[in-house]
C-alpha cells in the first residue's frame, strides 16, 4: 500500500514526459519549418526578400534584426506569438498564422517570461531557428 502513491507519481510523471515528447514524424529542426513555412515571403537569408516580397504590402520583416530592433535581445514570446497569430487584433500583416501547422508534440519551454509553458515543439524550434539567424 505504501508503494502506491509514489508508483502513481511516477506513472503520472512517465505519462507527462511521453505527452511532451515530439512525434517521430514531425521535423525535428526549425530550419525544415522555415523553408516549408517562411522563405517565400522572409527569403532564405530572413531578409525579408522572398520570391513573395514584391508583391507585398507592408513588406515582410528583415528577422535577422528582431534582436538589435529589441534592445539587443530577442524576443521569443513576441516572435511566437506572431507565429501563432496573436496580434492583439492590430495587424496590417498579411502573415498567415500558423500555430496549428506547428501543433504535433510539446515540450516545456521558457520563451523569456519566467514561466515555463507546454509549448509546440516545432514551434520551440523555429523560433530557435530565428533566434540563430540575428545579426
Amino acid at each position: 500500500m505504501n508503494f502506491a502513491i509514489p508508483s502513481a507519481a511516477v506513472l503520472a510523471g512517465a505519462a507527462l514526459l511521453v505527452a511532451c515528447a515530439p512525434r517521430p514524424d514531425v521535423p525535428r529542426t526549425g530550419a525544415a519549418d522555415y523553408a516549408r513555412f517562411c522563405t517565400a515571403c522572409h527569403g532564405a537569408s530572413g531578409k525579408g526578400d522572398g520570391p513573395m516580397a514584391a508583391s507585398l504590402t507592408p513588406a515582410p520583416t528583415d528577422l535577422t534584426t528582431l534582436s538589435a530592433r529589441n534592445g539587443g535581445t530577442f524576443p521569443r514570446l513576441q516572435v511566437m506569438g506572431r507565429i501563432n497569430g496573436y496580434t492583439m487584433g492590430a495587424s496590417d500583416s498579411h502573415m498567415p498564422q500558423f500555430g496549428e501547422l506547428l501543433e504535433n508534440g510539446t515540450v516545456i519551454y521558457d520563451a523569456g517570461d519566467g514561466h515555463p509553458t507546454e509549448t509546440p515543439a516545432r514551434l520551440v524550434a523555429l523560433v530557435e531557428y530565428l533566434e540563430g539567424m540575428q545579426e
